[in-house]
């Protein structure tokens, strides 16, 4: 079937009509948030977003009231007191609770809340005696849950972890009457939805535990308690906390209203709260204690006694704009749930049955169900993409080619290895493996030999529009199904509710009003003929990170790399650096060296040129001190080039900024990582001839063994990026066929393509990407070795000539390379010092390569 006349709001409505809240949401959408225009935002799993009304009315009640500490007595601290408890009754309302059955404990957010709960819970330690108190939760938590057990396991408590299956299949109907007498306490968490999956696990487990008639707690004496994690539940859906009234229920405010962060809540069931122990005591929480002697007295009500210090009551303020916000746009918490299980319920229909043009599906979706029903599942969905072969695309190539969509996803395995080994297939031996290979939680190595490290998860919000569902499915059909592009008609049979509606009276079901419709095949480029010899033909170096090229013919190479080489960067007012994808208009900057006269030139249109002195003792001509920065999660020490510099700067990007170069007495090393799942795919030739970490990084080379790592500039990854014309040349193809002389016809010009990659050195020669199975190769008189693939991601998509942003090359890229977006290799210095100071590099000086070996 054809993908493209599917993937309509046509279809949409025909399959879920409870889009929307019964308003023009178009115009809603517009008017609340106006900053969204032109993105897709489908990470609301992670922080949904704020309405400009809640800011507006926040900015207003904080701009006209005074709200003092409300551990005083002033005016100012009543009214804060008073706003404060009227948001505490307000949360409560919300979940159909009151203070009467629950009290509100704020926090810094659900991981502070949950915490808390580890260092408050009555543990009992394991004895001769007795068997002690028991930590348990369900294997599909988040990473905040089962961290608790650092704290539970330091005091003796037994630690149990139960597979989602495991519940139910031994649940008991009756408890003996004689196991009623045991009180040893047992904390029993699970999450109302899973924040990987959006799999909605039963409210009814709440009571079945205290009640016992559940695993663990049916095969466990004793009192039991139940924590539930709502924090990615309540985004979404209603809450009734009186059909499950579980005894904590930590969340954080972010996810429901994107505004305030940093804040959340523990909320406590009255009775259980006079079994909590409490050990430190702060501000605000004892009724009286002495300096002298042990004696402590908790204050009486249950939220001061345990919120140590001063609550951070403005932001609490927030909430109640956060409440009237939310229900002005949406109603209820219900239409909210209706609006967005729909959009996700319609993106997985079409996902599932995606399929490229060899008939082979297009996608794997980690899910228990089939999105039936709102009950079972939520607004999140959990896939990895496959290519035409049936082969994982690593979820960073995914991640990188969304962003230049400006589609915000999340990938990974968001903090929960135990959804992500039980729904992807990971075993604890694979996931110690990949730690040795040096995949990290967080990192963006997607694959290791070949298997995922994670995947890509989209989830939406009470805002989510059907266009972002339709924008989304669009680009993963552009960049990563082969054409034509087609939808599994067996795959939607199954998947669509019998009943659906029908634009015909006939009763023909929406799969059979289309008709397929063949989509045009990207033909194969010829390949670029072969030679033998390769020449070093362009020499670029960017002295002032992210800013424009600087061509030269004969250039020193220095212990960094080529000299003066990214040893500049433009920082905000924060410090924080600035890039091409932060602000393009870095690209019209033109930094010049000029050795003669030991200066570095700021050369741009309009603006006057101005210099800074070259000389590595910079601390001497500005007075400035050492400050710290980052690059690419390095620690960097650098040094403030002076205020002419930092108002030139300001002048022409229009926002204040600083030059600051990297301290001559800072040693920045080279990771010492295996190659990403970036780099393994792209040299892995068959599963039996792959390119591991440990060629990379051979220390048994008698060359290599002594050498120690290579010292950076400010570069993103290595001293030195290299790319070969005939790739060049052969995207330049197939982007001349795909456009068709469209708008970036401009960009057919090699020279243009050659600067979208930014590349420090540009050879000719061979065939394209003959580069990539190199290990070695020698300039002129300079050994290097190759230390990887550069991942490219939307940088290269900026004209380096204006500023402006298109999607190519890297949608050419993509499709020429299966998914991947790997363009140029990355080179270091050879030698026995990791140095190659005193040599040069010269246009026109052969290149002899070395290949891997077998």
């Amino acid at each position: 079937m054809d993908f493209h006349r599917l993937n309509t709001f046509g279809v949409f409505q025909r399959l879920w009509p409870h889009y929307g809240y019964e308003r023009d949401f178009g115009e809603l959408r517009e008017r609340e948030f106006p900053r969204m225009t032109g993105v897709t935002y489908l990470d609301h799993a992670a922080a949904t977003l704020h309405p400009d009304s809640l800011l507006r009315g926040y900015f207003q009640d904080i701009s006209s009231n005074v709200y003092g500490n409300p551990h005083s007595h002033s005016p100012s601290s009543r009214l804060t007191h008073d706003t404060v408890e009227r948001v505490r009754y307000r949360i409560l309302q919300h979940f159909n609770s009151s203070p009467d059955e629950y009290s509100v404990i704020f926090t810094s957010g659900c991981t502070a809340a949950l915490k808390l709960v580890a260092e408050i819970f009555p543990w009992s330690p394991q004895t001769d005696q007795e068997t002690g108190s028991v930590f348990s939760y369900l294997t599909d938590n988040h990473t905040s849950v089962v961290g608790m057990r650092g704290q539970t396991s330091a005091l003796g408590v037994a630690a149990l972890s139960v597979l989602p299956e495991e519940m139910e299949n031994k649940e008991k109907e009756d408890c003996p009457e004689e196991d009623a007498l045991c009180q040893t306490a047992h904390l029993f968490c699970y999450p109302a939805q899973s924040n990987f999956s959006g799999r909605k696990y039963p409210l009814s487990y709440v009571r079945g535990i205290q009640t016992r008639r559940l695993y663990p707690a049916s095969h466990r004496r004793g009192r039991w308690f139940v924590l539930l994690d709502a924090a990615s539940y309540v985004s979404c859906s209603p809450l009734d906390l009186r059909d499950c009234p579980a005894d904590f229920i930590p969340i954080s405010f972010y996810k429901m209203f994107g505004f305030p962060t940093g804040l959340g809540a523990l909320l406590v069931r009255n009775s259980t709260a006079g079994s909590l122990r409490k050990t430190y005591f702060g501000g605000g929480t004892a009724a009286a204690y002495l300096t002298s002697e042990d004696y402590y007295v908790e204050a009486a009500n249950i939220s001061d006694r345990f919120e140590d210090g001063t609550i951070s009551f403005l932001d609490i303020v927030a909430l109640n704009h956060g409440f009237e916000s939310l229900y002005r746009i949406a109603g209820n918490m219900h239409n909210i749930q209706l609006h967005t299980f729909g959009l996700a319920r319609y993106t997985f229909i079409l996902l599932s049955g995606l399929c490229h043009g060899n008939g082979r599906r297009a996608a794997q979706i980690y899910a228990d169900g089939h999105f039936d029903s709102p009950a079972t599942q939520g607004s999140i969905l959990n896939f990895n993409l496959l290519d035409s072969n049936g082969r994982i695309i690593g979820y960073s190539q995914v991640d990188r080619m969304a962003s230049l969509y400006n589609i915000h996803v999340r990938t990974g395995c968001f903090c929960n290895t135990g959804a992500c080994q039980a729904l992807i297939g990971i075993t604890n031996q694979q996931m110690k493996r990949n730690l040795q290979a040096g995949h990290v939680c967080g990192d963006s190595i997607d694959l290791v030999d070949g298997q995922p490290t994670g995947s890509v998860r989209v989830s939406f919000g009470y805002m989510s529009t059907f266009e972002d569902c339709q924008k989304f499915l669009s680009f993963v059909a552009e960049c990563f199904v082969e054409k034509p592009v087609t939808v599994d008609p067996d795959r939607l049979q199954g998947l669509l509710p019998v009943s659906a509606p029908s634009e015909r009276s006939n009763g023909v079901s929406p799969i059979q009003a289309f008709q397929e419709e063949s989509c045009e095949v990207v033909q194969r480029e010829e390949p670029v003929e072969r030679r033998d010899a390769y020449t070093l033909t362009n020499i670029y170096i960017y002295p002032v990170k992210s800013c424009g090229a600087y061509e030269v013919h004969n250039w020193p190479v220095g212990p960094l790399g080529l000299l003066y080489d990214r040893a500049w960067m433009v920082v905000n007012r924060n410090g924080v650096c600035l890039n091409q994808k932060r602000e393009p208009r870095l690209c019209l900057i033109s930094p010049r060296i000029h050795l003669p006269s030991n200066k570095l030139m700021l050369q741009a249109s309009g603006m006057e040129t101005i210099s800074v002195p070259l000389e590595k003792d910079i601390l001497l001509h500005t007075g400035s001190a050492v400050s710290q920065s980052k690059v690419c999660g390095d620690r960097v020490e650098t040094v403030d080039c002076g205020a002419e510099a930092a108002s030139w700067l300001s002048g022409f990007l229009g926002q204040p900024c600083r030059l600051i170069r990297q301290s001559p007495d800072f040693t920045r090393e080279m990771k010492k990582r295996p190659c990403d799942g970036l780099v393994q795919n792209a040299l892995m030739k068959d599963s039996e001839n792959r390119l591991t970490s440990s060629k990379l990084w051979d220390t048994d080379q008698p060359q290599l063994k002594a050498a120690p790592s290579p010292s950076l500039s400010l570069v993103n990854e290595a001293q030195y990026l290299m790319i070969n014309l005939a790739s060049v040349k052969l995207i330049q193809s197939l982007m001349s066929s795909r456009q068709g002389g469209g708008e970036d016809q401009e960009l057919l010009v090699s020279q243009k393509v050659i600067r979208r990659f930014r590349a420090n050195l540009v050879i000719t020669g061979g065939e394209a990407f003959d580069e990539d199975n190199w290990s070695h190769l020698i300039i002129g008189s300079t050994r290097f070795v190759v230390a990887g693939q550069c991942g490219r991601c939307q940088m290269v998509g900026i004209d380096q000539d204006t500023g402006a942003k298109c999607k190519e090359p890297l949608v050419s890229l993509s499709a020429l390379r299966g998914g991947k977006v790997t363009f140029g290799v990355y080179l270091t210095h050879e030698t026995a010092d990791g140095s190659a100071a005193g040599h040069a590099l010269s246009v026109g000086s052969v290149i002899q390569p070395e290949p891997h070996g077998p």
